[in-house]
Parts: C-alpha cells; structure tokens; sequence
C-alpha cells in the first residue's frame, strides 16, 4: 500500500503521540507499505511554525528532513496533475494545505493517513 499522511500523522507518528491510533501505527509500521510526506505538509509545518503556531527543537527546514528521513518517510513533491485536481474538489475542507494533500492522493492512487473525517469525504481513500 502507498500512503500519504497527513501533517498531524507526521507530527504524531514522530513524537509518538498517544492520538495515533493503532491501525495507524500498523500501517505506518508495515515495511510492505510504502510512506510519503507530502511538501504541502512542510510547507504547512513552516507556515505554522513561523505563525508560532507550531514551536519546533530545529528550524523547519532541518526538522522536516531529519524525521523523514528518521522514518523512512519519501517526499511526496507537487506535480501539475495534483494541483488540476484542485479545480474538481468540493469545498468539503476549507484548509488549502488538507485539500492539496487529497489533490495529491487522487492523482497518484495513495491512501491518506488521517483521522480528519473532511478528508474522508473526498473520493479518496483514508484510514485510521
């Protein structure tokens, strides 16, 4: 399976957090699964940050890098064929940075790890 996460997914699988459910955890664990971290979410990790939003140990840049790679996470880049999904979304989620990770999932068949239930309105396949 080829998945997708979502920025909080990221932040939680990293930290460990107790919010990542354990299907989750299995997926993310599964080393048949193929994992990938949008740049959408970094760019939303550095927007948050600078917003003060986010406080981070490095600067985003690093932060990003070093726990992706940490974590045998590939960076998923933006393609032109990701961001014409964007003109066939619904307004089912207003953030532009959730609607540009589903963008990116349509177009590339990935499942998104999210447990954003806007997400899963999409005709996009999430789990949690």
């Amino acid at each position: 399976m080829n998945i997708l996460l979502d920025t909080c997914t990221f932040l939680w699988i990293i930290s460990n957090a107790p919010e990542l459910s354990r299907p989750a955890r299995e997926l993310f664990a599964n080393p048949d699964n193929e994992v990938y971290l949008s740049v959408a979410s970094a760019w939303e990790i550095i927007v948050k940050h600078k917003l003060g939003k986010l406080p981070l140990p490095l600067p985003p840049h690093e932060f990003v890098h070093t726990w992706r790679t940490r974590h045998n996470i590939e960076s998923l880049s933006l393609d032109e064929a990701a961001v014409f999904q964007l003109a066939r979304l619904p307004e089912y989620h207003k953030d532009p940075f959730d609607r540009m990770i589903v963008c990116q999932a349509i177009a590339s068949g990935l499942v998104i790890l999210t447990p954003d239930p806007h997400i899963s309105q999409y005709p996009v396949r999430t789990e949690w």
